[in-house]
């Protein structure tokens, strides 16, 4: 079974696939104050905007992180 991490800032829902990720440092580099790999837990998804962190996630080049919006 795929190991998933989720990460939300009440708005949406950052998935994380541990074993998709290449760490190309795609994600470090576009939101540091989101992603940072030293801290635990390593993403902080209230650092960003729903919208930064969706355009953010689309820019993966593993397909290790995607998202799911939480709808009230």
């Amino acid at each position: 079974m795929e190991k998933v991490h989720e990460y939300s800032n009440g708005e949406i829902i950052i998935l994380w696939k541990p074993a998709l990720c290449t760490h190309a440092g795609t994600c470090v580099k576009t939101l540091p104050a989101v992603y940072n790999p030293c801290a635990r837990p390593w993403i902080k998804a209230e650092n960003a905007t729903t919208e930064e962190l969706k355009a953010q996630i689309e820019k993966c080049p593993s397909g290790a992180l995607s998202y799911k919006i939480i709808e009230n």
